[in-house]
């Protein structure tokens, strides 16, 4: 009888040493949330790891995945990341962006400019110091596109 009180015994205690040693959820979660990115939520419980937050790129979204399935002791991955929408290209009409060119290139009487279909063409002459003003102006304007075929001096 003392012998099967005492295995009795043994075999708990084993049980409840080797369930203790596995992780802690609360020290899964911070190694993960160290390793991820700033807008990354990691959620821990009885090692199911839910990720939450929003990404730049579905490239982001799978390294997340990846980051938080490596850990030791997480048993799945739930991933309910999204995807940041991409901000929409603004090109300029090209009647508002004659108006604007030709206010832009005004201090720099050497320079013809030609708009065609958001194309903004440089012709002429102009000195190195002062391409890097102009291009600065003209880029502010949103063009699709800056051709230059100035001549620098």
């Amino acid at each position: 009888m003392k012998t099967t009180n005492f295995l009795t015994t043994v075999m708990i205690a084993s049980t409840l040493f080797f369930v203790g040693c596995g992780p802690k959820d609360a020290a899964i979660q911070s190694a993960i949330q160290a390793k991820e990115a700033a807008d990354v939520t990691v959620a821990v419980a009885k090692g199911d790891v839910t990720l939450t937050g929003e990404v730049a790129d579905d490239a982001a979204k799978a390294k997340a995945e990846e980051i938080a399935k490596a850990e030791k002791g997480v048993k799945a991955v739930m991933n309910n990341l999204t995807v940041k929408p991409m901000m929409p290209v603004v090109i300029a009409g090209d009647a508002d962006l004659m108006k604007n060119v030709a206010d832009a290139t005004k201090d720099f009487p050497s320079v013809k400019a030609d708009v065609k279909d958001g194309v903004v063409t440089l012709t002429g002459e102009l000195n190195k110091a002062s391409l890097i003003t102009l291009m600065q102006h003209l880029s502010a304007l949103k063009p699709k596109k800056i051709e230059n075929k100035l001549t620098i001096k």
